[in-house]
């Protein structure tokens, strides 16, 4: 028997849902159709937020209950007028991913059991080359969002005396997501080396609350740490209005910052949002048109060298890098076999 299905269109295209009832978040029971008229009364802002980025999707074919499915490749059966984008990862292999650029194509992707959609740091016109740097503050066990809330306030006093606008959301899970959007002049090396400079002094500022080190036995459950991975080849966080996977849908929103330090995670949901969109369009709108030059971190990361101060390790699917100190948990290192694993890596679990 043929699963029950409905059509809906999108400005020229016309887009089949396939079991429109199922259910996708049991906290109140919203389903798939009701993912795709979220995310259509949301589109100006998440088409902006994702547009001409490889996009890594999200799925849940059973709802947010069940399995969840990381796609970086497009998914088979796409109709014509998806387009795509060819990214290369770490590994050295490649994959066209999504690369969305009208709402019709967020309905096709929610249509395949997308729910939260992952975007890169760069363009399709230049891959190679992020347009955009991501402050991500995620709190340790001990840490909640008053945290990241307080590592905030100094996050934006550093981008202000910069000269840098940020944009600051809530991850939808447990911190705060702060954008800058940046000139596409440096890769992804340059702008990572950028943002662990940028993270050093955010903690140089707020020791008792900030934390840089990427291994968790040296982090302090108490503090946020300033994720600068984020910023690496192939890294990708819940873009603006993006969905997350929680029972009660969740949303990674956009706030002010005269407001941030009065909400919380739950006030954002596929239930609110929409009507908090209509009453105040969409907070990132101007972001396209604050571009800033991530040149005067590169001059605090040469003063950060200078002073011994060198690189921090990468995520463990990445190769090992030129600079890079060993990549193996302080707690497994000694001076006996240091020589022995400084020249190859360690993948570990840092998070």
């Amino acid at each position: 028997m043929a699963s029950p299905s409905t059509e809906i269109q999108v400005g020229p295209h016309a887009v089949r849902v396939t079991n429109p009832d199922r259910v996708y978040f049991s906290a109140r029971g919203e389903t798939k159709l009701d993912l795709i008229d979220y995310y259509l009364s949301v589109a100006p802002g998440i088409v902006r937020a994702v547009r001409e980025r490889p996009c890594m999707l999200h799925r849940y074919p059973d709802g947010t209950d069940g399995e969840k499915i990381y796609q970086k490749r497009l998914p088979k059966g796409a109709p014509e007028w998806v387009e795509t984008v060819q990214v290369r990862f770490p590994s050295g292999r490649t994959a066209d991913e999504l690369c969305v650029t009208k709402a019709a194509d967020l309905a096709w992707a929610v249509q395949m059991s997308t729910v939260e959609f992952h975007p890169w740091h760069s363009r399709r016109a230049d891959t190679e080359h992020p347009d955009e740097w991501r402050i991500d503050l995620d709190p340790g066990p001990g840490a909640a969002l008053a945290e990241c809330k307080e590592v905030a306030v100094v996050v934006h006093q550093v981008l202000d005396e910069l000269g840098a606008v940020g944009w600051p959301k809530t991850s939808g899970s447990k911190g705060i997501h702060i954008y800058v959007r940046i000139q596409p002049r440096f890769g992804f090396r340059e702008v990572r080396r950028a943002a662990l400079a940028f993270a050093r002094e955010v903690e140089r500022r707020a020791p008792s609350l900030v934390t840089t080190a990427w291994w968790k036995e040296e982090r302090g459950e108490d503090r946020v740490f300033l994720d600068y991975n984020q910023n690496a080849r192939d890294r990708t966080i819940a873009a603006a209005y993006s969905v997350r996977g929680s029972p009660v849908g969740r949303v990674s929103a956009p706030v002010t910052w005269d407001e941030l330090p009065d909400v919380e995670m739950d006030d954002f949901t596929i239930a609110t949002m929409p009507a908090r969109f209509a009453e105040l369009g969409d907070l990132h709108e101007g972001i396209d048109d604050a571009v800033w030059d991530i040149e005067p971190l590169l001059e605090w990361a040469e003063r950060d060298e200078a002073n011994g101060v060198g690189d921090a390790p990468y995520p463990p699917n990445f190769p090992k890098q030129e600079g890079e100190p060993p990549r193996v948990q302080p707690s497994r290192m000694n001076k006996a076999n240091w020589a022995e694993t400084s020249d190859r890596s360690d993948p570990g679990e840092p998070k």
